[in-house]
Order: structure tokens, then C-alpha cells, then sequence
């Protein structure tokens, strides 16, 4: 059984692949509190797996219970149950270190009159309903791309101070764009949301299946909208200042199952 990274540590996604001795019907597993359905690649006979590990995670051993159907003559024809496998595997999951800095913004994103509080509150609920959805059928596939050509302004994990007082943690990727930067699909999925919010501007939200997530923050333009198909590459907006940001910049969050992860990570995995 392989993984990537190399290292785990807690905010990071990974991509789990398994050979198995047998040949196999299905491959499901349980990691961290959640369900993983595998899927299967002809070309490496092997299955493979997104998951990934909150940035709440406490270093430790952690394991990945796997359990397989095994593929039989009877299986094919009659369509029957095969046999039941299960496997355990512990992996090391260590501690991140990120750094923090100040921001000033704007006194309405940190201290909101009772008006933009009530929307604040319409947006989280929006963001409950929309962004913990996980849909059956995996829609991405081999590796993701960043979504714009430019410099990293702020990474993942920072923890963040905004004007002396309101602190958050950085739960995405700031690439240095100016204005207007057309900002790309990662991966190939469906527009599951794509409209103004308060403190993330002009937000676009993908949907690649199984409760994997993409989020653009903060664009100037919409070029979907919501429902649309895309493919990896596919042009979905224009990057801006919009909602809390400090200036023109594209910020890129993934999302699974309700788990924030790095994207810098996920777009050096190399699924098969």
C-alpha cells in the first residue's frame, strides 16, 4: 500500500493506492471519522483513494480500516455477494507549523453593523447546506492545476490577526494576480455554487464528487454559473478584490467532507 506525501501532517490531503493480492469488486475504507469509496485503475491494477486530515488532528497513529468484496465467476454471472476482505493500516500523522501575521481590512469585516450581520448569518447558512454536501460518483480525474500562473502571496494554515483583534486561520492558497486574471478549474466537476458572499466576494465552488470541494474567493467576474459542467483548465471566472481581501489577489480553498485541506499539497499529488 503507498500514500502521498511521503509525510502526513495535519491540514494535508492524501492520496491513498492499493494493490491488492486479489481482484476486487469494491474497495471501501474508514479514515479519520470518514467514508472512502476507492476506485479502481486498469492500467496499475491498483485503487486509489482522495482523503485527507483536518488541521484539528492531534499527531498520532491513525488507522485505515479497508474493506474489499472479492470478485468471483459468481459474482460476474449471478451478481452475489463475494467474499468480505479487511485490512488495517496505521499511518503517522505529525503536527504543521504555520505561521501567523497582521492584516488590516476594512472596521465592516470585523466589527459588522446588525444589516451585515444578518448577512453574514444568511451566508453561513448557505455555506452549511451548499459546502457539506458529498455526492456519490467521483468526477475528477489524474492531476489538479493551479488555477493561475502566478506567485504564492500566503499559504495555507497561516494564522491570521486582522486589525489587532478578529483572528482566523488561513484555510486556502493566495496567488499574487492582478485584477481580471482569468482563474481556471482545478479539476473537472459541476459549478455547485457561484454568487456574491460577505466575506469571500464573488465565490465559485466545484463540486469534483465524494465530498471533494474547490473554492475561488474574491473574483471581479463570474464566467459559470451554477450547474455548469466543467473540465480541468476550463475558465470559470476573473480574479478581484471582492468581500474581506486586502487587495486583488485569487485565494483557492479544497474542501472534504467539511475538512479544509492544502492546496499547495494536493496540487503536488500525482494520482493515477
Amino acid at each position: 500500500m503507498q500514500k502521498q506525501p511521503a509525510r502526513l501532517v495535519n491540514g494535508a490531503p492524501v492520496l491513498f493506492q492499493v494493490r491488492p493480492a486479489t481482484r476486487l469488486e469494491s474497495l471501501t475504507a474508514t479514515w479519520l471519522g470518514h467514508q472512502i469509496i476507492f476506485s479502481f485503475e486498469a492500467s496499475t491494477k491498483s485503487w486509489f483513494a482522495l482523503a485527507g486530515v483536518s488541521l484539528e488532528t492531534a499527531p498520532g497513529l491513525y488507522p485505515l480500516e479497508l474493506t474489499g468484496e472479492e470478485m468471483t465467476g459468481r459474482t460476474r454471472a449471478a451478481k452475489e455477494p463475494g467474499k468480505k476482505l479487511s485490512f488495517t493500516r496505521k499511518f503517522a500523522v505529525g503536527h504543521a507549523k504555520y505561521p501567523q501575521v497582521e492584516l488590516t481590512v476594512e472596521s465592516k469585516f470585523t466589527e459588522p453593523n446588525p444589516e451585515q450581520q444578518k448577512q453574514v448569518e444568511e451566508d453561513q447558512k448557505v455555506k452549511h447546506d451548499y459546502l457539506n454536501r458529498v455526492t456519490p460518483e467521483r468526477e475528477w480525474s489524474g492531476k489538479f492545476t493551479a488555477p493561475a500562473e502566478a506567485g504564492i502571496s500566503d499559504v495555507f494554515g497561516t494564522q491570521r490577526v486582522f486589525n489587532g483583534k478578529t483572528q482566523s486561520s488561513h484555510l486556502g492558497l493566495d496567488f499574487r494576480v492582478r485584477t481580471g486574471t482569468p482563474v481556471a478549474a482545478m479539476n473537472s466537476g459541476t459549478v455547485l455554487l457561484a454568487r456574491p458572499l460577505y466575506f469571500e466576494g464573488n465565490c465559485v465552488v466545484i463540486d469534483h464528487g465524494q465530498g471533494l470541494l474547490t473554492i475561488y474567493m474574491h473574483l471581479s467576474e463570474f464566467k459559470v454559473k451554477e450547474g455548469d459542467p466543467v473540465k480541468r483548465g476550463e475558465e470559470v471566472g476573473l480574479s478581484g478584490g471582492t468581500g474581506r481581501a486586502t487587495g486583488p489577489h485569487l485565494h483557492v480553498a479544497v474542501r472534504w467532507q467539511g475538512t479544509y485541506l492544502d492546496p499547495a499539497v494536493l496540487l503536488r499529488l500525482s494520482p493515477p
